[in-house]
């Protein structure tokens, strides 16, 4: 329930502080006194687009706080929830805008964005007038309010995941028939180059084997011919058996030079040892140096295979193996995938029907509550005199999709024989208020914790049909809270409270001013909305007797 609302320059008002009660808040005055202003006030606090310039000329900014009373389990509870602020029984809204246009936004004292406003907003207010757009007469929410009216938020919840189910098990299908036709088309290729790399079988490392192998084997020729003249030059022939025949000369002339030759033929025979082991290893090393030329053919061929294959695949050689792994993996997804295939188009199969039997319980469930909202709105239809029109709930089917595959619109006919059509197009302006008065009432029996305002829904309708109109928002108010911006005697007497915009002029400029009415001055302000400015006895009579 709207609790305050505090107004500081803003247009035409200065500073501006209401208290709205429960029950039926009822705001009266002469055209252009100001009455349009205070909604656009508490429309600017609410985040709802308006007007640009808001600021009263002279301030530097203008500010409106709106207090509203929250149960626990008010709807603007669980916004606050998502928003990430705390629940709370009293929730204060404050919005500023600086002559500039910037706007600054608080929930509770904390910053918010005008998109946490407007979300708050729709749990909180509810604005409705001849020219509404924000619900009734906008087709695309009938089959919202529809819903609301029959309770169908489980049906509906059921509908919308199974859509959602459906959603993503085509959006799967659609991604594995996709990456199947991807693969596909380099099959060829795949099962190609698998074959070779299969056929080619290289390993890891064995490319730098090879080359290593390749250049031993290369310069293995010029190296054994070294090798060869250095061991003939330790051979027999050579430096061993030089040394040897060195050694037996001394021997021959040990006997005559005493001790003097034996360290030197020591010598000797140390070397001769040294030179055996020396010649011993050269000659293993010839052995190992020894190669068959074909074996060197065979090396570079194989080299080559492995690093034009590499080069065939933009990969280095010692990748080949990984990247015939990950061919072999999608030729392996390839054969899986068609046959995942079959599986995902049952699974879509099964959505589909899932999706079918909670879209047609819902249709079944709107097409049994659209007859029991016609007969209620033809019900609240007669007090407003409207008694011979019909409205009718009209549930045509549209595509599928989360809310079902049912289109809804509220048709009317406002006399009998008369055609039936849309809302706005057919009845007139005070056949229009009536209608959506009818429906409110119909449409907002169990809401709780909403205020409603009526911006002169009365217009065009007078005498026993404005009584009509009053008592049905004074019955809308039962309970509950509903603010009614009126022309009309007949429904300002219905309000339970009662408060008169006014213009003021002070030192050359209008202010525009809210007053809260008593007893007397309800009757004085109800006989000037009887006979205008001049207020005649039989004028405060008639208003006293509205408001017996």
């Amino acid at each position: 329930m709207l609790r305050t609302l505090d107004i500081r320059d803003m247009l035409i008002i200065d500073r501006l502080e209401l208290a709205f009660q429960p029950g039926l808040n009822v705001l009266t005055g002469e055209t252009g006194a100001g009455k349009s202003i205070l909604l656009d006030s508490l429309g600017f606090v609410l985040g709802w687009r308006g007007r640009a310039e808001l600021v009263r000329s002279g301030a530097e900014q203008g500010e409106v706080i709106a207090v509203f009373d929250l149960s626990e389990t008010h709807p603007a509870q669980a916004v606050l929830d998502d928003a990430g602020f705390e629940r709370c029984d009293e929730l204060i809204l404050r919005r500023i805008n600086t002559k500039d246009g910037r706007k600054t936004a608080w929930v509770n004292d904390r910053r918010c964005s005008g998109e946490v406003l407007r979300r708050l907003s729709e749990t909180l207010i509810e604005l409705h007038g001849q020219h509404d757009d924000r619900g009734l007469l906008d087709a695309k929410g009938h089959r919202d309010l529809l819903d609301t009216f029959g309770g169908f938020d489980a049906l509906r919840q059921k509908t919308r995941k199974a859509w959602q189910t459906l959603g993503k098990a085509r959006k799967i299908l659609k991604a594995a028939v996709l990456a199947v036709e991807a693969i596909r088309a380099e099959e060829e290729f795949l099962r190609h180059a698998v074959s070779e790399l299969d056929e080619l079988n290289p390993l890891a490392g064995e490319e730098a084997e090879l080359d290593v192998r390749r250049r031993q084997m290369q310069g293995a020729e010029r190296v054994r011919e070294s090798v060869i003249r250095a061991h003939g030059m330790l051979g027999g022939d050579g430096a061993e058996g030089a040394m040897g025949d060195a050694l037996r000369w001394l021997d021959s002339a040990l006997e005559g030079a005493g001790d003097m030759l034996e360290a030197p033929m020591a010598a000797l025979e140390r070397a001769l040892v040294e030179l055996s082991d020396a010649s011993d290893g050269i000659e293993r090393s010839l052995e190992a140096l020894d190669f068959d030329p074909h074996e060197l053919e065979r090396t570079e061929e194989r080299l080559f295979a492995i690093r034009g294959m590499a080069r065939k695949h933009d990969v280095m050689p010692d990748e080949l193996n990984a990247f015939a792994e990950t061919l072999r993996a999608k030729l392996g997804a390839l054969d899986a995938g068609t046959a995942d295939i079959a599986d995902l188009e049952a699974a879509v199969q099964e959505a589909e029907t899932a999706y079918g039997a909670a879209a047609e319980s819902l249709s079944a469930a709107r097409h049994k509550s659209a007859g029991k909202l016609d007969k209620a709105v033809t019900a609240e239809l007669a007090p407003l005199k409207m008694e011979r029109a019909v409205f009718q709930t009209c549930i045509t089917p549209e595509d599928a999709g989360p809310d079902g595959y049912d289109t809804v619109a509220f048709t009317v006919a406002t006399n009998p024989g008369a055609p039936a059509g849309p809302l706005g197009k057919i009845a007139s302006g005070g056949e229009l208020s009536r209608f959506l008065l009818a429906l409110k009432v119909c449409l907002t029996a169990d809401a709780s914790g909403l205020t409603m305002i009526f911006d002169e829904i009365d217009r065009g309708v007078g005498g026993a049909t404005a009584d009509a109109v009053g008592r049905r928002l004074a019955a809308l108010a039962d309970g509950g809270q509903v603010l009614v911006v009126t022309h009309s005697p007949q429904v300002a007497a219905l309000g339970t409270h009662h408060w008169r915009v006014e213009k003021q002029v002070k030192k050359g400029q209008t202010f525009s001013r809210v007053v809260a009415l008593d007893v007397a001055d309800r009757i004085d302000e109800i006989a000037r909305m009887l006979a205008g400015d001049t207020i005649t006895d039989e004028a405060r009579a008639a208003a006293q007797a509205l408001l017996a």
